[in-house]
C-alpha cells in the first residue's frame, strides 16, 4: 500500500512534519519513504491510500489500561459514594472483576478494543483480573484482540485478597500466557508480562513466588504507591516503603512497569531511575480517584522512564494528554508545570520507546523499517503547525474525533470511519445483554456500609 497525499509526523525523538512525501507500506512495515511523485511513479502497481491532505502519524499508545472496567461505565454503587481509594477499590473494582465469567471477560475486550480503533490507539498494554474465571482468561482476551487487528500486551494481576489458591491460579496464567506468547501469538501482535497487582495485596511469600515463575528476563506490572495506603501498608510488612521493597523482591527492572507512582518518595524515585523501571502515568484515573497527582516533573528530572496510560478510561490518549497538561498547573498553581513538550516527550517518545521495548520493533515512529501503525488525523490547522509547536496543536486543537482511519502492521482497521474488522453492532449488542446480568453478581459482592 502507497500512502499519499498527507503530511507526515514522524515522531521520534527528532519528530519532523515531511511535506510532499509518500509511505509505501509492506510486509506491515514501512519499506520506504520518498518524494510523493516519485513513488507514486515507481510504485504504479500498488494499492494506494490517498490521504486527502489529512495529517499522517503514528498510532497512539497505552502504557497501562484495564479492558476488564469496561462494565463500570453508568453502573450505581450501592449505598453512600466511596470515602477514599482504597474504598473504591472494596466497593467498585474489587466486586466487580469477581463478577466476570469468560464471556464478560471478551465482551469487555471487545469494547475497548473498538473504542481503541476509533481513537486512533494501536497498542495497548492492558492489566487484567477476574478471579472467578482465571485459567485462560488471558486467551480469551487475546483471541479478542487477535480478531481485532491491534497489538496488546497482556498480563494477569496476582492478589492474596481472593485467597491461596487463587494467587496460584494466577501466577500459572501468567506462566503458561508468556510460554505462549514466547511460541507466537497474532503475528507478534500480542507479547505478555508477569501481573501483580499491588503491594498491599501482596505479601512477602507471593512476591517471591512471583519472582521464582517468572521466566528469566520477564518484567512485571503493577500499581505502585497510587494511595498513601499502599505506602503505609508496605511499611507495616516491611518496615520499607513500597518501591524498596519490591527492590528487595527482585521486581524492578528495565522491562516492569510501576504504575501510577503518586505517592513515592526522592529515594524512591531513584531507585526506579537506578533500576531503570518504567512509570506509567494516568491523569484522568487519579483526578477521578482523588488520590492526587503524581510527581511526574520530579520523576522525570531524576532520570526515571515516564510514560503515559488511560487506566481504563477511553482509550483516547490525546485526552491525557490534555488532562495532564491542566492538572498539574492546578496542582501546584503554577501554569508554566507540565509544557506541552514535555509531554510530547512522554506520551509520544517514551511510549514509543516501551511499546519497541515490549515488541523488540520500532513502534510509533514513521521511519523505514518501523511497523506500520499509523493513523490519519482530519486537522487542518488554521495557524502554522510546525514540529516544534505540535504539542501545543494536540492539546488545543486535536480530537479523537478526527481520527479517520487506523492500520496496524499494514492492515487497515478503520477506513473512512467504517470499522473493517470488528462488528461494532454486533459487539455493542453482546455487551448489552452481558452488562446487566454482570451489574446483579456484583451487587452481590458489594461489601455493607460501615
Amino acid at each position: 500500500m502507497l500512502i499519499h497525499n498527507a503530511p507526515i509526523i514522524t515522531w521520534g525523538p527528532a519528530n519532523r512534519i515531511l511535506k510532499g512525501q509518500g509511505i509505501l507500506v509492506s510486509d506491515g512495515r514501512i519499506a520506504a519513504i520518498g518524494p510523493e511523485a516519485e513513488m507514486l511513479a515507481k510504485h504504479a502497481g500498488v494499492d494506494r491510500l490517498d490521504a486527502g491532505g489529512q495529517l499522517l502519524m503514528p498510532g497512539n499508545i497505552c502504557a497501562h489500561t484495564h479492558f476488564y472496567g469496561a462494565f463500570a461505565r453508568g453502573m450505581a454503587i450501592p449505598g453512600r459514594a466511596p470515602r477514599d481509594f482504597p474504598e473504591i477499590l472494596r466497593k467498585l473494582w474489587w466486586p466487580l472483576d469477581k463478577s466476570l465469567g469468560p464471556e464478560d471477560v471478551r465482551a469487555s475486550a471487545e469494547v475497548c478494543l473498538v473504542d481503541a480503533i476509533r481513537h486512533g490507539t494501536t497498542t495497548l498494554i492492558d492489566h487484567h483480573a477476574s478471579p472467578n474465571a482465571i485459567d485462560g482468561s488471558l486467551d480469551v482476551i487475546a483471541e479478542a484482540v487477535e480478531r481485532s487487528g491491534l497489538r496488546a500486551v497482556l498480563c494477569y494481576e496476582v492478589t492474596d485478597r481472593d485467597g491461596p489458591e487463587r494467587a496460584k491460579a494466577g501466577i500459572r496464567e501468567n506462566v503458561r500466557f508468556l510460554e505462549r506468547c514466547r511460541k507466537g501469538v497474532a503475528q507478534g501482535r500480542i507479547q505478555g508480562l508477569f501481573g501483580l497487582h499491588a503491594s498491599l495485596t501482596l505479601s512477602d511469600a507471593s512476591l517471591d513466588a512471583c519472582r521464582q515463575a517468572a521466566p528469566s528476563g520477564t518484567g512485571f506490572h503493577i500499581h505502585v504507591a497510587e494511595h498513601e495506603a499502599d505506602e503505609y501498608d508496605s511499611l507495616a510488612k516491611s518496615g520499607l516503603r513500597v518501591v524498596d521493597r519490591l527492590h528487595k523482591h527482585g521486581i524492578l527492572g528495565p522491562n516492569t512497569i510501576t504504575a501510577h507512582g503518586v505517592h513515592t518518595d526522592a529515594r524512591e524515585a531513584e531507585i526506579l531511575r537506578a533500576t531503570g523501571t518504567w512509570v506509567s502515568h494516568q491523569p484522568r484515573s487519579n483526578m477521578n480517584n482523588g488520590v492526587g497527582a503524581a510527581p511526574i516533573e520530579s520523576l522525570h528530572r531524576a532520570g526515571v522512564r515516564v510514560a503515559l496510560g488511560n487506566d481504563g478510561f477511553s482509550n483516547a490518549m490525546w485526552e491525557e494528554w490534555k488532562t495532564a497538561y491542566l492538572l498539574h498547573k492546578v496542582w501546584h498553581r503554577d501554569p508554566r508545570r507540565m509544557p506541552g513538550d514535555l509531554l510530547a516527550e512522554i506520551g509520544a517518545v517514551n511510549n514509543a520507546a516501551l511499546a519497541g521495548q515490549s515488541f523488540g520493533e520500532p513502534i510509533g515512529v514513521i521511519e523505514t523499517g518501523a511497523v506500520a501503525d499509523l493513523i490519519l488525523v482530519d486537522y487542518h490547522p488554521t495557524t502554522p503547525l510546525t514540529a516544534g509547536n505540535l504539542p501545543w496543536h494536540i492539546i488545543f486543537g486535536f480530537h479523537e474525533s478526527m481520527v479517520t482511519t487506523t492500520i496496524v502492521a499494514g492492515q487497515v482497521l478503520m477506513r473512512d470511519r467504517v470499522l473493517q474488522t470488528l462488528d461494532e453492532d454486533e459487539i455493542t449488542s453482546r455487551a448489552q445483554v452481558l452488562a446487566p446480568e454482570a451489574w446483579k453478581r456484583y451487587a452481590t459482592f458489594v461489601p455493607a456500609d460501615d
